[in-house]
Parts: structure tokens; C-alpha cells; sequence
């Protein structure tokens, strides 16, 4: 029998053990140093009624259905007052709220990208792409591949792991990468049987090591895995909302998995991607509850439970919000709100400069929105990451340049 593999057999066996059997071989196993999780909202959230200028008049007119009341003194049930200008929604009070006031959070506000689209898909692509937009695209280097392969090549730790159900674009390099789903991988993709076929297949050659490897992790993985309840995947959206979620998981379902991504994060991996669907409100958003209220609320109880599942290991970790883009200002007439522009990231970590609002700022009136309808970008996305991976792996500016070509970085002290 010849044991001798190709290259392309060497990737298909990469993609049936989900890329785990090769990854833990050809990247640093995690030992200390920071960890950083991409969590990315497909559908293009809110913004506004994430963090509410409650200080303009506008927003109030421009919203005469959904938006979300000013603050109120002390009550403990309304909108957080951050500052003078920026509430938080009350569906994230208790949990971001209370890591905010603990200043482990910080908002940056009128973020984005100049991509002009509004098309959840090219948008999308052009984020986890991190390239220049007037270059061609290369859909085989996504910024987050090129960023673990930066820090290997400076021998700095860097395990990266997806929790998706494809290798998102952002990982899309030369060199295979773990995903694992957070709803297919309840069991293992291969039986005892199977796995013993498999291993036996492969005794003798260079890859049984990582074969065994690869295996033992998708057992793992499903052990933590398991548990999603049904309602978990059955959030009920439209048509448009589930193809521009690219079937992610919803808000709800990412609390029930949270504390199995922070363990194995903790444990196995130091750069992490997972996506969050069901952010396309065109139709009866709500305000203060609602669709929108019921999703971010999800999401801040699957934060707050990430954060205390990694412990200690929480101050060395970094977690970033964002989403393809925000949405109008105005509400439509279906009580709803239609692809916008610039949009709102979250910064959060136990090491995290936060308990404010950061990047470039500047005052919400219906004078100041971008073509009379939406969030201007005041903060390029890939100058936000840029900076904030500078500064927590003390890159030089070649390396970072390697990470997002033909951007400056941005200093917005973030750690």
C-alpha cells in the first residue's frame, strides 16, 4: 500500500477532522501570553440601539417606535447611562453593563468600513478579507489567518480555532485551521468503528500522530458541545435573515455554548472566530424588547458566562464585537430598520482600558449622518484591529502591515 500523501490528500483530511487533526502541528500550542476572540454579528445589528445617543433630540424623532428611553437617575431597570451623551440598552445592563462599570468594556462608536455596498455578503467578505478595497481580492487571505501566521512566524503563540460550522473567510490561508460547529458537533463525526479504520489507515505515515490528534480532539470538542437544546437553533427569522446570518448560531444559542468556547480557549487555543446570526431587523426590531432586545441579551449572558468560565485567564484575553455594518437611522415603516453604514465595535477583557467610549467622535443631529441616512465611519475597522493587535503583541510595523496592508494603525489605548 502507498502511504506517500499529496498535498490535496493532506487537505482533505484536514476538512473531515475538521482541520483540528493538522492545526495543533503547525501552530504553537498555547502556553501564555494574550488570546483573542473575534465574535462577529452577521446581519448588521443596531448600533443605535446598542448604545443610545440619548443626548439628541434626533434619535427620538427618528425613532418614534423603537427607540429606547433616556435614562432615568438611579433606576435600576432603564438604559445605563455611560456618559453625558451614551446609554447602553437595558437588555445588556446586567451583564456588559456590569463588565463596563468594572471597566473591562470599552464602545467604539462610528466604526466600519467604507465598503458602500450594504450587501450583507460583500461586506461581510470585505471585513474578514482585511484588504484594501481598491486592490483585487485574494478570497485565500483573510486577516485572521494572516495575523495567527504573523505572530508564528515572530514565535509568539498562536493556536486558532473557528466555532463555525464552515472555516470562515477571515481564516482562509494556506495553512489548514481548526473549525468546529457549535451545532453539528454534538457528536463525533466518526464512530469508534470509524476512528479505528481511520487511525489504522494512516499508522506508519507522518500524518498518524496528527491523525490521532485531530480524532481525540473532535471527541473533545463534542463532549463540550453537547447540550444545545432545540431552541436554541430554531430562533424564528425570514428568509433574508437566516441567508445573512451564513448560518450562524443565534444569541440565545451562543449563551448555552459560551462557557465550552472559554474552556477551550483557555485550554487549547490563543485566536479564536465565532459568528452570531439573526441581526437583520427589518421588520419589528422593538426598542427597549423585541427581537433585537431578546438577541443582544443572548449574547451579553454568553459574554458575561465566557468571561467568568476562563477565570484568571480573563484578563489575558481580548474579545471583539462587530458586525458587517449598522443600520439606518431612521426607523422604516415596518418598524424596523434598513442596511446602514457605520456601526459600533466592543472591546472587552479583564485588561481592557474600558469603562468609556473610544475612536473619533462627533455629535449625532440629522446634519451629521452620512448621506441623510446612516452612521458615518469616523474609525476604520482594520486601523481599530491594527492597533489593538499592535499593542497587545508589541507588533512592529512590517508585521503589521502583513496583517492589514496599506492602513495605519490606530492608537485608541484600548489595552
Amino acid at each position: 500500500m502507498n502511504r506517500r500523501l499529496d498535498r490535496r490528500q493532506v487537505l482533505q483530511l484536514a476538512a473531515a477532522l475538521g482541520g483540528a487533526a493538522l492545526s495543533a502541528r503547525l501552530y504553537a500550542a498555547p502556553a501564555s501570553g494574550p488570546r483573542f476572540l473575534l465574535v462577529f454579528l452577521r446581519g448588521g445589528y443596531d448600533a443605535a440601539n446598542l448604545l443610545i445617543p440619548f443626548s439628541s433630540d434626533f434619535y427620538y424623532e427618528a425613532r418614534p417606535t423603537i427607540a429606547i428611553a433616556r435614562p432615568v437617575g438611579s433606576s435600576g431597570a432603564g438604559a445605563l447611562a455611560l456618559d453625558a451623551d451614551w446609554a447602553l440598552t437595558p437588555a445588556l445592563r446586567d451583564t456588559v453593563g456590569a463588565l463596563y462599570r468594572a471597566r473591562q468594556v470599552a464602545f467604539v462608536p462610528f466604526a466600519g468600513t467604507d465598503d458602500l455596498s450594504r450587501s450583507h455578503f460583500e461586506t461581510q467578505d470585505s471585513i474578514e478579507l482585511g484588504q484594501p478595497l481598491d486592490d483585487v481580492r485574494n478570497y485565500r487571505s483573510g486577516f485572521m489567518a494572516r495575523l495567527a501566521a504573523t505572530l508564528t512566524a515572530q514565535g509568539t503563540d498562536a493556536a486558532p480555532i473557528a466555532f463555525t460550522d464552515a472555516l470562515p473567510l477571515s481564516f482562509a490561508g494556506p495553512t489548514p485551521i481548526a473549525n468546529v460547529s457549535l451545532k453539528r458537533l454534538e457528536r463525533p463525526a466518526f464512530d469508534d468503528r470509524q476512528s479505528r479504520i481511520l487511525a489504522q489507515m494512516y499508522a506508519g505515515t507522518a500524518l498518524a500522530p496528527a491523525v490521532a490528534d485531530g480524532l481525540a480532539l473532535r471527541t473533545q470538542v463534542a463532549a463540550e458541545m453537547a447540550g444545545m437544546t432545540d431552541a436554541g437553533r430554531q430562533q424564528r427569522m425570514g428568509a433574508e435573515m437566516i441567508a445573512a446570518g451564513r448560518n450562524a448560531v443565534s444569541g440565545a444559542a451562543f449563551e448555552i455554548q459560551a462557557e465550552r468556547i472559554a474552556r477551550l480557549m483557555r485550554d487549547d487555543y490563543r485566536i479564536g472566530f465565532v459568528d452570531v446570526g439573526g441581526w437583520d431587523t427589518h421588520v419589528n426590531e422593538g426598542g427597549a424588547q423585541g427581537a433585537l432586545a431578546a438577541n443582544l441579551n443572548g449574547l451579553g449572558r454568553g459574554l458575561a458566562a465566557f468571561a467568568s468560565a476562563l477565570g484568571n485567564e480573563w484578563n489575558n484575553t481580548v474579545v471583539v464585537v462587530l458586525s458587517e455594518f449598522g443600520r439606518t437611522f431612521r426607523e422604516n415603516g415596518d418598524r424596523g430598520t434598513d442596511h446602514g453604514h457605520g456601526s459600533v465595535y466592543w472591546v472587552l477583557g479583564g485588561a481592557v482600558a474600558g469603562g468609556r467610549i473610544a475612536g473619533a467622535q462627533q455629535r449625532v443631529a440629522r446634519e451629521t449622518l452620512f448621506q441623510d441616512r446612516d452612521y458615518p465611519v469616523l474609525n476604520d475597522y482594520r486601523g481599530v484591529l491594527g492597533g489593538l493587535f499592535r499593542s497587545l503583541w508589541q507588533l512592529s510595523p512590517a508585521r503589521c502591515a502583513q496583517v492589514f496592508p496599506q492602513v495605519e494603525p490606530l492608537d485608541l489605548k484600548l489595552v
